[in-house]
C-alpha cells in the first residue's frame, strides 16, 4: 500500500456533485467517508462535479483544474464520471452525439496516463426517462469498452439502479433525474468496494507513477 497521501480529483456532472441531496453528501461523500474507515491513508478528495456539464465541458476544464490541486509529493488520481448530459435532447438532437462523447472520454483519459495519473471511470446512471435512458446505456456500453482497451477500471452503474430502486423512486418524485440521499447512498454502496480497492493499490499497479 502506497505511504504517499493521495490526492482524488472526482470530475462530472450534477451526479457528482450531489444535486438532490439534502445532506450534502452525494455518492462521493459517502465513499470518501467509507473509503477513510477501511484505509490507513491520508485522502483528499476534491469534488468537482458541475451541473449540467457534458463530457465536452469535463474534457475542456478537467487539466487546469486537476493541475492546480495535485502535488509532485502525492499519489494523483482522477475519477471521471458523466454522460447523462450527453444524451439529453436539445433541438431535436444529443447535446453530444455517442462518437464525441467517447473521443472526450478518450482524450481525458490518455492525459491523464500521460501524466502518470492512475484514472477510474464511472459509468452514467439511469434517470426517469425510458428514451433518454436508451441512449445511456448504449453510451454506458461504449464507455466501458473504451476503458476495458485502455486497463482503466470501469464501474457499470446504470443496469444496478435500473428498475425498482431508491434511486429510480427518488428521481421520479423529485426532477426526473436527481434522487435523494437514498438513492445517493445506493449509489456509494454500489462503487464503494471496486474504489476503495482501487486507492488501495499502489500507483504504479493501477497506472500512476510512484
Amino acid at each position: 500500500m502506497t505511504v504517499r497521501p493521495i490526492r482524488l480529483c472526482v470530475f462530472g456532472d450534477s451526479f457528482v456533485a450531489g444535486v438532490g441531496d439534502p445532506t450534502h453528501r452525494g455518492w462521493v461523500g459517502g465513499v470518501a467517508e467509507y473509503v477513510l474507515g477501511e484505509l490507513p491513508i491520508d485522502l483528499t478528495v476534491y469534488n468537482l462535479g458541475v451541473r449540467r456539464d457534458t463530457s465536452c465541458d469535463v474534457s475542456e476544464r478537467w487539466h487546469r483544474e486537476a493541475l492546480a490541486r495535485f502535488s509532485d509529493e502525492c499519489d494523483n488520481r482522477v475519477v471521471v464520471s458523466f454522460g447523462v448530459n450527453d444524451t439529453t435532447l436539445q433541438d431535436g438532437s444529443c447535446r453530444v452525439e455517442p462518437d464525441e462523447s467517447e473521443s472526450n472520454l478518450a482524450a481525458i483519459l490518455d492525459r491523464a496516463a500521460f501524466h502518470g495519473w492512475a484514472t477510474l471511470v464511472v459509468g452514467p446512471p439511469p434517470i426517469a426517462d425510458e428514451r433518454q435512458n436508451v441512449s445511456t446505456a448504449v453510451l454506458d456500453e461504449r464507455f466501458g469498452l473504451l476503458c476495458q482497451g485502455r486497463a482503466v477500471p470501469y464501474i457499470h452503474t446504470f443496469s444496478h439502479l435500473a428498475g425498482v430502486t431508491s434511486w429510480m423512486r427518488e428521481a421520479a418524485q423529485r426532477d426526473g433525474a436527481h434522487p435523494g440521499a437514498l438513492g445517493y447512498a445506493d449509489l456509494a454502496g454500489l462503487v464503494c468496494a471496486d474504489i476503495t480497492a482501487w486507492l488501495g493499490m499502489p500507483a504504479d499497479s493501477v497506472g500512476g507513477r510512484v
